[in-house]
């Protein structure tokens, strides 16, 4: 069994990813063909509930393609868009200064979306800048000033 960190989550194991289309079809031809499904779980090495929420997923929408992810957006999308990663970048290295209500002020005139203190401070320490004696910089291995070819982190 795996262990739980404080946030009730697997510390071990890695994150899971939606199988891909065509393994979902695989799976499915092989229960349409008369497997077992106790069987077809066994041998694709997937739950029963699995099997049975993509016959659900078929029976209901038609397709196999995995849903898209739940939550809303985050409020900076500095890993998604370029630009907001290369305007918050600059306006850390140009104010090193600031507080993180002027951050977010700024934030509201130039982006027009107004975020909170603890979002701002959390978009900044994922670039990897840390706050000493009063003056924001770069941490020790921090992330590159822009994403390669707006591909994120």
């Amino acid at each position: 069994m795996y262990q739980q960190n404080e946030r009730g989550k697997s510390a071990d194991r890695p994150a899971r990813r939606a199988y891909p289309v065509s393994t979902r079809e695989r799976i499915l031809a092989a229960v349409d063909a008369g497997m077992p499904r106790a069987e077809a779980a066994a041998h694709f090495n997937v739950s029963l509930a699995t099997i049975k929420r993509y016959l659900k997923q078929r029976r209901d929408t038609g397709t196999l393609a995995p849903k898209s992810a739940i939550g809303r957006p985050p409020a900076i999308a500095t890993a998604r868009d370029p630009a907001q990663h290369a305007a918050l970048q600059a306006q850390l290295a140009a104010h090193p200064e600031a507080t993180l209500a002027d951050f977010c002020r700024w934030w509201t005139e130039h982006q027009g979306r107004q975020v909170s203190i603890a979002t701002m401070s959390r978009t900044i320490a994922r670039l990897g800048w840390t706050r000493r004696q009063r003056r924001w910089q770069p941490g020790v291995g921090a992330p590159p000033a822009a994403p390669e070819n707006g591909a994120g982190y």
